[in-house]
């Protein structure tokens, strides 16, 4: 039996792309879905297919035709992963950048979670069938400490720490310009851009609590090496929040930065510190800053300031 959904654009709408004014009007499904619909011409305007960035007038009709997205399954494959840590309960690996963490919308393969279940065969289940193992996510283009559960009630152990903010997340940024002040705390909340999608911002004082803390670890000529500790796990939160006082992630061109030839933003997590799920007793874990963000940093020194004092 066909299923349509018909939704009208008002005066509010007027403007607003066609894959942001969908996920409005029927929250009901997912951002992801409604994508592959518009892609794959189940949405209409008017009566005709349009792309997502379709922008709306007011008074046009929207018919939806629901379909099935195939549910994504996670499957072993063989992909070299960096062991930090493994115990019973726990496994830490060094995420290297341009590595997706689990599988999502137009990305299946070649993720972490791949390369855990080629590794150790079973994970934590806890975290539905598409990302077992996973109590929390880096950015693609972000190296460094990713823990992983081996069972459930590790997971349900780790999630709780993560909720209750117990886990101390210590990341190494270069961030372009001077910072102005040798530590400091901003704590803007953090939403998704409603004109650009793609983005979070930090600049409508809505959205949901955030915290960062950054201490200046080396002053260069035209960027600035700092030590960032995060109290709350919000999507881009270090970038949004470091954009937000003028000093952008070295190379994050969404948020502002100017393109660099490194092929990613230079950002990493270096540390992670929490309690044992097994034994009860804090620890922390460490992946040193990858090779090509050294040689980076190191470029970044050998460059001559101009009215540097």
């Amino acid at each position: 039996m066909r299923v349509l959904i018909t939704v009208q654009a008002n005066e509010t709408d007027a403007g607003k792309r066609l894959d942001q004014f969908l996920p409005e009007k029927i929250p009901e499904y997912s951002r992801s879905r409604i994508q592959e619909w518009i892609k794959s011409g189940r949405v209409r305007v008017n009566g005709v297919p349009q792309k997502p960035s379709f922008k709306l007038r007011a008074g046009e009709t929207v018919d939806v035709e629901p379909g099935e997205l195939p549910s994504l399954k996670a499957f072993a494959e063989d992909i070299p992963l960096e062991i930090l840590h493994v115990d019973d309960d726990v496994i830490a690996v060094n995420k290297p950048a341009g590595v997706v963490v689990h599988a999502g919308a137009g990305r299946h393969s070649g993720t972490v979670v791949n390369a855990l279940l080629h590794h150790f065969k079973t994970l934590s289940t806890a975290g539905g069938e598409e990302r077992p193992g996973i109590v929390h996510r880096l950015d693609k283009d972000t190296s460094g400490v990713l823990l992983v559960a081996r069972t459930d009630t590790a997971h349900r152990h780790l999630a709780a720490q993560f909720s209750n903010r117990e886990v101390t997340k210590v990341y190494l940024a270069l961030v372009q310009g001077q910072v102005r002040q040798a530590q400091g705390r901003i704590e803007s909340r953090i939403m998704r851009d409603p004109v650009r999608r793609v983005r979070m911002t930090s600049r409508l004082g809505e959205g949901r609590p955030a915290l960062t803390e950054y201490k200046v670890i080396e002053r260069l000529p035209h960027s600035t090496f700092v030590e960032v500790r995060i109290g709350t796990g919000r999507t881009h939160q270090i970038r949004v929040h470091m954009a937000s006082i003028g000093n952008p992630v070295m190379a994050d061109t969404l948020y502002g930065a100017r393109p660099a030839a490194y092929g990613r933003f230079f950002l990493h997590a270096y540390s992670i510190g929490f309690v044992s799920p097994g034994t009860g007793k804090p620890l922390t874990i460490v992946a040193p800053l990858p090779p090509d963000l050294e040689n980076w940093l190191d470029d970044e020194r050998r460059i001559i300031g101009s009215g540097f004092p």
